[in-house]
């Protein structure tokens, strides 16, 4: 019997550049930013470094679309379930956030250092990013009970927030780095209750 070979499926350009930059991500995980060349992507994909730069114009181009897609994943993976109380959805949430971090802990400090370094299209995502994430506490299935948090849509309130998410940030990032013996549902007890503390002021007697 004739030797069958199953035929090489062709990718189209916007496939293929697609399948690049979700290796990309995947990379990111694993490495920093700097340490993402072009060179490394060629040899994981097993493609020539002159196809990526058909791809990708050079290494900026490719580390930005490897970062905002980074950046829609963490979006996408933090999303409130739409089930529980409003602090329940907070949980998750922040649990999500927490394991996103330390599983990709060196892409995502590239991403908040790139960003604090002047990188302008990294601090573009960051904002977008940032910006987006608390949004979401107005704007999502979290907002329509979250009054009982204090999260009450004022510009405060959104003040508080966007200060709470930095502070967020750098523990989670910090703990990752070193935990110091405090056990991930430490962090995330007092992750969770920080919030709903820094607004009680807020709240009516």
């Amino acid at each position: 019997m004739a030797h069958m070979t199953t035929p090489r499926v062709r990718m189209s350009p916007d496939a293929r550049r697609e399948q690049l930059i979700e290796l990309g991500v995947q990379l990111l995980g694993r490495r920093s930013l700097e340490e993402l060349s072009i060179e490394v992507l060629a040899e994981e994909a097993g493609i020539s470094r002159g196809l990526l730069y058909h791809y990708f114009g050079g290494k900026q181009e490719f580390h930005v679309a490897v970062v905002r897609r980074a950046a829609d994943d963490l979006f996408t993976v933090t999303a409130p379930r739409g089930s529980g109380s409003p602090l329940e959805q907070l949980a998750g949430s922040l649990e999500r956030y927490v394991d996103y971090v330390r599983d990709n802990y060196e892409g995502y400090v590239s991403l908040v250092r790139g960003a604090a370094g002047g990188h302008e299209a990294l601090r573009e995502i960051y904002e977008e990013s940032r910006t987006a994430l608390t949004d979401r506490l107005f704007d999502g299935a979290v907002a329509e009970e979250a009054s009982d948090l204090g999260l009450t849509d004022t510009p405060t309130v959104r003040l508080l927030v966007r200060g709470w998410a930095a502070f967020m940030e750098e523990v989670v990032v910090e703990w990752v780095r070193d935990p110091r013996g405090v056990t991930r549902e430490e962090l995330l007890h007092t992750l969770v209750g920080s919030l709903p503390g820094i607004l009680a002021p807020l709240r009516p007697a």
